[in-house]
């Protein structure tokens, strides 16, 4: 990506999120009780995904659930479309958008009973 591609992206992202609840690798590390390395491997994994603004990289707390524990369908729907060849920013940019067909987004579709439908549409665009 040119730089001035990661810029506009950068830029986007944070506007996207610029009212999420965002946390430090080590903030996550904490709240699922775990190492920091086994949050990397998370990351390695895509069980979950960062943002990286500022140089920095951020996980949104919507990721997880009233437990603190990943939501179920948060890996379920980053690997689907990933698996699709979606990036990173991409994945952000579908789960964070407001969806008119839905009544919020996709990020919050998927802590109720929407939950499969966001995943069913994400698999149809991931063909």
């Amino acid at each position: 990506m040119l730089d001035n591609e990661k810029q506009l992206s950068e830029k986007t992202l944070a506007t996207l999120l610029a009212d999420e609840t965002l946390l430090t690798l080590p903030e996550v590390a904490d709240k699922l009780g775990l190492r920091i390395t086994r949050v990397h491997d998370l990351l390695s994994a895509k069980r979950i995904i960062a943002v990286e603004l500022s140089g920095k990289r951020y996980v949104p707390a919507a990721f997880f659930n009233d437990k603190g524990a990943i939501s179920k369908h948060v890996a379920g729907i980053i690997t689907v479309l990933s698996d699709g060849g979606f990036s990173n920013d991409e994945i952000f940019e579908h789960l964070f958008t407001p969806d008119e067909t839905l009544p919020s987004r996709p990020i919050d579709a998927l802590h109720g009973h929407l939950a499969r439908e966001v995943i069913r549409r994400a698999q149809a665009l991931a063909l």
